[in-house]
């Protein structure tokens, strides 16, 4: 086997090594910064509902208190507000939805689904889990979503939510009296869910992986082409020519042409101690034939 074959197959595996792992650390970075980048999305369309519902409760409510006497305005109501400003949102972004999913809702549209209903009484039974994070298949594809508890922890909502009879006129003839009632002070009705798709992050994050290993095997290609390159004229070349000046050297052929180097390196430094090893070989040949 050739010194050239040896390195080369020293550098195959170094070189398989060193993409398989880079490849491995990199996907998994990428896929973790894409999965990142949504969980922030999810967060931000959250924080945003929850703004909207302070601005409800603090601002548009005490507002519109004297109107709510002579009909019921849902957009004195937090959660209708939330939901509709990011409707509206989602006009532009259909893909991202806001959900306030609601085990016995008021308003229909807000009861939970299957698998809204399962993370309403996770936190049911879980009290002290805040927020809870998963992944799930959407219409556009993969989707991530975040979900926090809705508690009742105001007492004031129970006049409109404890019982049929105590619920003022103007509700019922809203909504009617068969749903939104027998809340308790403390329990969790519902949860805010908030899904993002991931299709995008993650085909950016795909595709910016391809580039990144094109590139990186495109560099062990050009190091290993230079490497050969190098190694062929500062070793192979050099000692492969000393090599058949000595292969003429012992068997004995007259006018064997010194190995003419000016090298300072170890290549060099071989052909000058083969040049005096011949010389002094020479010289003690003479003084045996004289």
């Amino acid at each position: 086997m050739s010194l050239l074959l040896k390195f080369n197959l020293i550098f195959l595996v170094v070189f398989v090594t060193g993409v398989a792992g880079t490849g491995k650390i990199s996907y998994d970075l990428l896929q973790g910064n894409a999965k990142q980048e949504v969980l922030n999305h999810a967060r931000l369309t959250m924080e945003k509902a929850m703004a909207v519902r302070a601005y409800t409760n603090d601002q548009i409510r005490p507002l519109l208190e004297t109107q709510m006497k002579y009909t019921f305005l849902p957009q004195t109501v937090p959660a209708y507000s939330a939901t509709e400003v990011l409707a509206t949102l989602a006009k532009s972004f259909p893909d991202y939805t806001y959900k306030e999913a609601t085990l016995n809702p008021t308003n229909p549209r807000d009861r939970a689904v299957d698998w809204e209903a399962d993370i309403v009484n996770r936190f049911r039974t879980q009290a002290d889990q805040k927020e809870f994070i998963g992944e799930r298949e959407s219409g556009t594809g993969r989707a991530l979503y975040i979900a926090r508890p809705i508690r009742i922890t105001n007492a004031a909502c129970l006049s409109c939510h404890s019982t049929v009879e105590a619920a003022p006129r103007t509700v019922i003839e809203k909504y009617g009296p068969a749903n939104g009632f027998g809340w308790h002070l403390n329990e969790v009705i519902g949860a805010q869910v908030v899904s993002v798709p991931m299709s995008v992050p993650l085909a950016r994050a795909e595709q910016t992986f391809k580039i990144f290993m094109t590139s990186l095997v495109g560099i062990f290609l050009a190091i290993g082409i230079v490497l050969n390159v190098m190694l062929y004229l500062l070793v192979i070349r050099p000692v492969t020519a000393l090599s058949r000046v000595a292969n003429r050297v012992s068997l004995g052929e007259p006018d064997v042409p010194e190995f003419a180097t000016d090298g300072r390196d170890e290549i060099g430094t071989l052909a000058k101690s083969f040049t005096r090893m011949r010389r002094s070989l020479d010289q003690a040949i003479k003084m045996i034939d004289s």
